[in-house]
């Protein structure tokens, strides 16, 4: 089976972020496409980003919940 993650580009790699769905803010530490999927003939594929807050603690959501955070 190939990788199951790529890391993808994005602009607001290591700047604050805020999450639309949670409403947490963070430092977006990287995105990957990461296979989901439990079945190697069709795969699912999905961007996650992945955010690291204030007290050290990291969490992920989806690439599109994620927007520059104010200040």
């Amino acid at each position: 089976m190939a990788d199951v993650y790529e890391y993808v580009p994005h602009h607001l790699l290591r700047r604050p972020v805020r999450d639309v769905a949670s409403g947490m803010t963070g430092v977006l530490m990287a995105v990957v496409r990461e296979n989901v999927s439990d079945n190697a003939v069709y795969q699912h594929w999905v961007e996650l980003a992945y955010i690291r807050g204030t007290n050290g603690i990291e969490w992920s959501t989806a690439a599109g919940n994620i927007e520059p955070a104010d200040g």
